[in-house]
């Protein structure tokens, strides 16, 4: 079964699924960023049976992230902690909120530009990056709930409610000053915004935000809706291991989906 949307109810079928012996792949981040008690039983029953569930595309689409912290983790490294900018639209967003550029602005030319959701406020709120930090931190070990994670949106208090994606478009404007002073400060302290997910596997917890980068660093020099993520681990501590490269659009999403189709059938027998 290979599952495509984005729909809570179909991943709340993988159990079932698996438990009749139907391998499941899916770019969905539901199942794995959903209720802890149900994530564990499904990984559970994946270890006890001969069913495969393949997920590499749920996080960064096709850059091999799910993949490479499983090779870390299976070779006896320990994960200490992983960050990155998870988030293509909001990668895109920020690479293009310099010089004097407002906020909102760059926001519409994303929206224009096809990066964001019909509503913007999807990706600015956090959420969907949370989804990956609880997915990567349930892969380190960690026993997080969505609910765990701290998140700073960026969707300004008064325009999280009821607001059709138009209305909040237009009023958006009006917070402009708020994130050119952020800029401005960064700016001032030589360097760039950067809205980043961190899985703190030392503390144990995870975090969304948005923060400063040196323009040296290596986040601090994406274009584009690139992602990048850093592995700092017991081998990788000094020099983090990077994964970088254009985590979302269909084409790149479509690979991570099929290299585990590929996957799947060179377990069940298939030539390679």
């Amino acid at each position: 079964m290979v599952d495509c949307t984005s729909d809570t109810g179909i991943a709340n079928h993988y159990y079932d699924w698996l438990r009749k012996g139907i391998h499941v792949i899916t770019p969905n981040k539901k199942a794995n960023s959903g209720p802890l008690d149900q994530y564990l039983r499904l990984r559970a029953l994946q270890r006890q049976s001969y069913t495969h569930y393949f997920y590499e595309a749920t996080v960064g689409a096709g850059l091999p992230i799910i993949s490479t912290l499983q090779g870390l983790l299976e070779t006896g490294d320990k994960i200490l902690q992983i960050e990155g900018i998870f988030s293509g639209t909001l990668s895109y967003i920020f690479n293009n909120f310099v010089d004097t550029r407002a906020f909102s602005e760059v926001v519409v030319e994303a929206k224009e530009a096809g990066y964001t959701e019909p509503d913007p406020r999807d990706d600015l709120s956090g959420t969907d990056v949370a989804r990956k930090v609880v997915i990567l931190g349930r892969e380190s070990g960690l026993k997080l709930e969505l609910s765990d994670i701290a998140i700073q949106s960026l969707v300004p208090e008064p325009l999280r409610g009821r607001a059709s994606a138009e209305e909040f478009l237009q009023k958006l404007s009006q917070y402009d000053k708020d994130m050119a002073k952020k800029r401005m400060d960064a700016e001032d302290a030589g360097e760039v915004l950067r809205y980043v997910g961190v899985v703190d596997v030392v503390n144990q917890r995870g975090v969304v935000e948005l923060q400063g980068y040196k323009k040296d660093h290596p986040f601090a020099q994406l274009s584009g809706s690139d992602n990048i993520i850093a592995f700092t681990t017991e081998r990788y501590k000094q020099q983090p291991l990077i994964v970088r490269g254009p985590g979302a659009g269909a084409q790149v999403t479509a690979g991570g989906i099929f290299s585990d189709i590929l996957r799947l059938a060179s377990y069940l027998g298939a030539p390679s």
